[in-house]
C-alpha cells in the first residue's frame, strides 16, 4: 500500500492533498493508486457519469473523518461519501479530483439495548449483520433492502432505503432516532435522541436521512428496534392480468389487513427468474402476487387474503405450509432484479411510487411504454405501498437500444408523476433523477432545498452534483 502511494504519479495539487491527509491518517487508510481508486468511482446505476477521484480515504474513527473534512474545507476539495456502493441512482459516484470517503471500515455495532430497544452502530455496519445480531436477542431491525447482505446502514440512511417489509414496517427513516454527523468544516454534531419519545426543536435527524451525503457525514446512528415477530407464512396468487392483481392489492388494503409483505411480479419477471434459477414458477400467469403475514395466526390471515384474491379473479391461490416453502417463494422475488439483468446484460431499475389505488394504471402504462420502445421491461413492485420497480433490459453495446432505454426510463417517471406519485420511493435521486426531482418539487421547493444545503455546506464540497 505504501509503495503504491509513493510510486503513483502525483501532480502538485494532489500531492499536497495527500500529504495533508497523511498528517492525520495512517498510510493504509489513504489510497492513490489509480488501479485501486477506479474501483471506488461509481455505484451500480446505469447512465450516471462518474469522475476520477484524487484519493480514496478509509477512516476507522470519527476523529479521522473530522480530519478529512477539515483538510477538504481548507483546500476546497469535494468529498464524496460512500458505503458499499450498491446504490442505483449514482449518489455515490465520484467527481473529478474529489476525496472519496469510504466508510466501510467503520463497521462496529457499539451497543444493543433490549430495554430501550435501540442499537447504536457505525455507518459501515452491513444491514444483514445488524439484523442477525439483534435477532439473537429476540429483537428486529425491519428495513431490508434487496441488497441487505451487502449494503451498509450509512448507505441506507443516505438514501432513506426501503425493502420488502415496508408495507407493514416502513422505511429506514422511521427507525433512525439519532445521528452523529461530521459537518463540512469538521465539526461534530449530534441530532435526535435515545428515548422512545422526543420533540425538542427541529427534526434535524430526518433532514439528514435521505440527504445522500450532501449535508454531512454520518458517523454513528441510534436505531429503533422492535420485538422479533413470529415466522411469517407466504401465499402466492396467480392472475390472468396485472389489473386483476392490482385489484386484489386494493381489496386487501381496503379490508384493513396488515401483511408483512405484499409483492408483485409480472410475467416478464417470472419468466426471467425461471430462466435463471429453474424455480418452476407458473409462466402462464400474467402476474404473481406474494402476500405474507407474521402474526400469531398467519394461516388464518392468509386464508382471508386468499379469498380476496379469488374474488379479484385469481386463477390459483397457493398458501405455503411452513417457513421452508415460504422462503422458497421469497427467494424467487429476491432473484427478480438479478434475473432481469441476465435478460440483456444491462438494466435500468426505475423506482416510481404511486398511490396504491393507481397501481394498476402504472402497470398497464409501463406495458404500453415497453411496446412503444420495443424493449423488455419487467415490473416487480412492493405492491402494498405502491412502490414499483419497472426494470428496463437492454444491450449497453447497442447505441440505439441504449437510447430507447433511457427514453423509456424517463417516460416511466413521467407516468408516475401523472398518476400522483413520486420519482423515487427508496433508491434516492443521486445523478440519475436530478432533473426529475426539480419537476416533482417545483422551483420554490428547489430553492428551499438549496438554501438548506447552503447552511450546512456553504462551500458546496459535500457530494457536489447530486440531488439538484
Amino acid at each position: 500500500m505504501i509503495m503504491s502511494r509513493i510510486e503513483a504519479p502525483r501532480d502538485e495539487v494532489t500531492g499536497n492533498l495527500v500529504d495533508r491527509l497523511l498528517s492525520g491518517l495512517p498510510a493504509e487508510a489513504v489510497l492513490i493508486d489509480p488501479d485501486v481508486t477506479v474501483a471506488y468511482a461509481n455505484d451500480m446505476a446505469s447512465f450516471c457519469p462518474a469522475g476520477t477521484p484524487a484519493v480514496v480515504v478509509l477512516p476507522r474513527t470519527v476523529e479521522q473523518v473530522q480530519h478529512v473534512m477539515r483538510i477538504a474545507t481548507e483546500l476546497r476539495v469535494p468529498v464524496v461519501p460512500q458505503g458499499a456502493r450498491t446504490g442505483l441512482s449514482g449518489a455515490a459516484n465520484a467527481s473529478d479530483g474529489c476525496i472519496v470517503l469510504s466508510l466501510t471500515k467503520m463497521d462496529r455495532i457499539l451497543e444493543i439495548n433490549p430495554v430501550d430497544r435501540i442499537a447504536v452502530v457505525e455507518p459501515g455496519v452491513v444491514n444483514a449483520t445488524l439484523s442477525r445480531a439483534v435477532g439473537e436477542l429476540g429483537l428486529y431491525y425491519p428495513p431490508d433492502p434487496s441488497s441487505w447482505e451487502m449494503c451498509t446502514i450509512g448507505g441506507n440512511i443516505g438514501t432513506a432505503s426501503g425493502g420488502l417489509c415496508c408495507v407493514k414496517y416502513g422505511v429506514t427513516a422511521e427507525y433512525v432516532l439519532g445521528l452523529d454527523v461530521v459537518l463540512a468544516d469538521g465539526r461534530l454534531m449530534s441530532t435526535g435522541r435515545r428515548t422512545a419519545k422526543g420533540v425538542a426543536g427541529y427534526d434535524m435527524t430526518r433532514l439528514f436521512v435521505g440527504s445522500e451525503g450532501s449535508l454531512g457525514i454520518v458517523v454513528q446512528a441510534v436505531l429503533a428496534l422492535r420485538p422479533k415477530p413470529p415466522e411469517q407464512l407466504v401465499l402466492a396468487a396467480e392472475f390472468s392480468s396485472g389489473a386483476a392483481a392490482c385489484d386484489a392489492v386494493c381489496r386487501i388494503m381496503e379490508g384493513r389487513h396488515v401483511p408483512s409483505l405484499l409483492e408483485l411480479m409480472d410475467r416478464t419477471t417470472v419468466k426471467a427468474v425461471n430462466d435463471l434459477a429453474r424455480m418452476g414458477l407458473p409462466e402462464a400467469t400474467e402476474a404473481l402476487l406474494l402476500a405474507a403475514f407474521d402474526t400469531t395466526d398467519p394461516a388464518a390471515d392468509l386464508a382471508a387474503v386468499g379469498a380476496l384474491c379469488e374474488a379479484a379473479g385469481a386463477t390459483q391461490v397457493v398458501p405455503a405450509d411452513d417457513a421452508t416453502e415460504s422462503e422458497l417463494l421469497l427467494q424467487a422475488r429476491r432473484l427478480s432484479l438479478t434475473a432481469l439483468e441476465a435478460v440483456k446484460g444491462t438494466t435500468m431499475i426505475d423506482d416510481v411510487c404511486v398511490p396504491r389505488s393507481r397501481l394498476g394504471e402504472m402497470i398497464e402504462g409501463t406495458e404500453r411504454i415497453a411496446e412503444k420502445y420495443r424493449l423488455t421491461i419487467g415490473v416487480v413492485a412492493h405492491a402494498g405501498d405502491g412502490n414499483t420497480h419497472p426494470t428496463v433490459c437492454f444491450d449497453a453495446a447497442d447505441p440505439d437500444e441504449s437510447r430507447r432505454a433511457r427514453e423509456s426510463f424517463d417516460e416511466i417517471m413521467a407516468l408516475g408523476l401523472e398518476l400522483g406519485g413520486t420519482i423515487t420511493g427508496e433508491h434516492g435521486v443521486g445523478v440519475l433523477k436530478k432533473e426529475w426531482l426539480a419537476r416533482e418539487i417545483g422551483p420554490v421547493g428547489v430553492e428551499m432545498q438549496r438554501a438548506v444545503k447552503g447552511v450546512f455546506d456553504p462551500l458546496g464540497i459535500l457530494n457536489p452534483g447530486k440531488l439538484f
